[in-house]
């Protein structure tokens, strides 16, 4: 190890360092943090050195194993349940396969964990089928089935513990997944119904609609059975009407979703009008350019004011558990005029851009400003251009930091922060607090790209003698080309300042690296695209843990 005044980030500062992806020293996150990461993060973009996501997933894995190994697979499971409750993941995959293989430990006490938060992590039935699928997997690996007691009473609790009505919505709403379907898991969890209601839908499942129709009484039916078969009808009945009045009658009467409309009706504007007044808020981000298109969105229609509306209704977002990066995701899109795959095409309206962006920063939770004194540093090497956060090809890590940063810039006064952007040097950012985030993202892609010295925050405030209370540095963690480490660099900042400066690394990628030194409690890791990141800011840089 040299000594550490001259050490650069290609050398060892400290002995229980290690190299990373791209050449330089860094610390190992502990493996629930890298859990964080992946459950945030995913692993489906894989980074600029490691481009295979193959290779990245598997590493992740391995960490789940860990975990569980080391006899914190309870902890683990109250994790994903955390995760999952407070909607702090953007996608579904890491989750499912993270509880499937705490399901298939031989630890008992941790598959008793995970089969006991089953319907807590899985709401729906596509999360339902994705947990089965990976536990199949999982088993075939070890030449099982993963269909054993604990399973079959966890699958026949998801299905018995529901409201019968809303089990008929979730059932005709997501029939299968992953050449998974309801009827196989009646078939396999041996599932005998709670009452007549659960009855009724089983029934539908396994015999379809017209045996369900031939054993019903009205005269003998519950109040529950007659409104799932009322339902039922009505799902039927707009499969196989012609009548699109009807059809609308359906949908508003019954509050039937899209996936209850045929394919051939889906291109009917009237059909999307009824839909567009009772659906779900992720539902509704995910088809505007298809209403768009339909012509249901165009300027200064009814349509478009209740899409306003409610993406500028903070209740209902939260409510909705609609996560950042859903909505980031949407404005990109939509303002792209096509989707990523597919031809629809569609002519953007600015007014729903707008309240995109609106609904991305309210998707936080909220927080009060500290008064701290901040540096937000932006990482704009090589690296964070490459690939995509969370598998979508139109966000980069770069772009994803840009708006993470912006966060905490809308919520602190603007006396108080600095936003800068470095690679090897520290880099003008035409960047503030007022910009629109599409301006924010255009003014990132125009800065010219280097290599990766996440020293320069901390360089640059010491040889200006700013005041820092904390720095926030959005980075992938690849750094590998200053003369100095970062942690190091923190420090030499602190003596020179005489300030008790702390150091906030958001990880924009799931790899297993950080620069924040594990043991100096003013340092902090966290992951980048987390919904909670701005309320861990905040406690940290007040002292609250």
């Amino acid at each position: 190890m040299a000594d550490s005044k001259t050490v650069s980030q290609q050398e060892k500062l400290m002995n229980d360092q290690v190299k990373n992806e791209a050449g330089g020293y860094v610390w190992e996150v502990t493996d629930m943090k890298r859990l964080q990461r992946f459950l945030c993060l995913g692993s489906e973009g894989g980074t600029y050195y490691i481009k295979d996501s193959n290779e990245l997933g598997k590493q992740n894995i391995e960490c789940i194993d860990r975990i569980i190994d080391n006899g914190d697979g309870e902890k683990l499971v109250e994790e994903l349940t955390k995760f999952s409750i407070e909607g702090r993941t953007a996608k579904q995959d890491p989750l499912m396969l993270s509880l499937a293989m705490c399901a298939r430990s031989n630890d008992l006490k941790t598959k008793q964990a995970a089969y006991k938060a089953l319907g807590d992590i899985c709401r729906i039935p596509t999360h339902l089928f994705t947990f089965v699928d990976r536990v199949e997997r999982i088993g075939k690996e070890s030449n099982g089935t993963g269909w054993g007691r604990a399973q079959r009473r966890a699958v026949q609790k998801w299905y018995n513990d529901k409201n019968p009505r809303s089990l008929a919505l979730a059932v005709t709403k997501y029939k299968q997944r992953n050449g998974w379907s309801h009827k196989d898991l009646l078939r396999l969890a041996h599932i005998k119904p709670a009452n007549d209601g659960i009855g009724m839908v089983f029934k539908y499942i396994i015999k379809g609609f017209d045996a369900v129709k031939e054993g019903y009484k009205e005269d003998d039916a519950s109040e529950d059975v007659q409104s799932v078969f009322k339902f039922l009808k009505a799902v039927e009945d707009l499969k196989n009407t012609a009548d699109e009045n009807l059809a609308v009658h359906l949908i508003e009467e019954y509050r039937l979703v899209r996936e209850h409309v045929p394919t051939t009706r889906l291109k009917s504007k009237n059909i999307w009008k009824a839909l567009l007044r009772q659906m779900p808020m992720t539902a509704m981000v995910r088809n505007l350019g298809k209403m768009t298109n339909t012509g249901v969105l165009i300027p200064e229609s009814e349509g478009v004011q209740m899409v306003c509306d409610r993406l500028r209704d903070d209740t209902a977002l939260h409510k909705a558990r609609v996560h950042p990066f859903t909505l980031l995701l949407a404005m990109k899109t939509y303002q792209a005029g096509q989707g990523e795959k597919g031809k629809l095409k569609w002519m953007p309206n600015p007014v729903i851009i707008q309240a995109l962006e609106y609904a991305f920063y309210a998707s936080f939770k909220s927080v009060e400003a500290t008064g701290k004194r901040y540096v937000l540093s932006l990482d704009v090497s090589g690296s964070m251009s490459y690939g995509n956060v969370i598998g979508s090809k139109c966000i980069t890590a770069a772009l994803a930091s840009a708006a993470m940063l912006m966060v905490t810039a809308r919520t602190e006064e603007e006396k108080n922060f600095d936003i800068l952007a470095f690679s090897d040097k520290m880099v003008s950012v035409p960047i503030n607090a007022s910009m629109r985030l599409d301006d924010v993202c255009k003014a990132m892609s125009d800065i010219a790209m280097g290599p990766t010295d996440c020293s320069q925050p901390m360089l640059w405030a010491k040889e200006n003698k700013k005041p820092v209370d904390v720095f926030i540095i959005y980075t992938d963690c690849e750094t590998w080309a200053g003369e100095t480490h970062p942690s190091k660099a923190l420090q030499q900042y602190r003596e020179a300042m005489d300030i008790k400066a702390k150091l906030i690394v958001c990880a924009m990628t799931s790899t297993g690296f950080t620069i924040a030194d594990p043991d100096d409690a003013g340092m902090l890791d966290i992951a980048g695209f987390d919904s909670g990141t701005p309320e861990i800011i905040r406690s940290f840089a007040m002292d609250h843990f």
